[in-house]
């Protein structure tokens, strides 16, 4: 059975999500889990760093589809990052990059936050 490892990183208000395995049908229910756990403690900012996943279906991409609407709401969002390029092919074909911009690394995504910060200050 493969497995989905989650290892949680917080960069000031910022949570960095480093998921390790597949994201199927099998293990999405625990990616979501988490994500709501984050969004109850308000901890709306989410950086996916996908560097070590090799695989998300359908399931997988729709939890991350599915949060975006509420995690703008409370002025966070979630960012992709590191994908390799077969999951970013998939990405790209179910037109997500539409929704989500994606990163070549979670630094480059934390950046990306801060930025946004920046232009928000009056």
């Amino acid at each position: 059975m493969d497995e989905l490892h989650i290892e949680e990183e917080f960069v000031e208000d910022t949570v960095i999500l480093k998921l390790t395995g597949l994201v199927d049908s099998a293990t999405s229910y625990y990616l979501e889990s988490k994500i709501n756990d984050l969004i109850v403690a308000y901890k709306v900012k989410l950086i996916i760093d996908l560097t070590e996943v090799d695989y998300i279906s359908s399931a997988g991409w729709g939890i991350f589809v599915s949060e975006i609407k509420g995690l703008r709401a409370k002025k966070g969002d979630i960012k992709l990052a590191g994908m390799n390029p077969e999951v970013r092919d998939v990405f790209e074909l179910l037109e997500f990059d539409t929704l989500l911009t994606p990163y070549e690394s979670a630094t480059d995504a934390l950046i990306a936050f801060d930025s946004q910060e920046s232009n928000n200050l009056p």
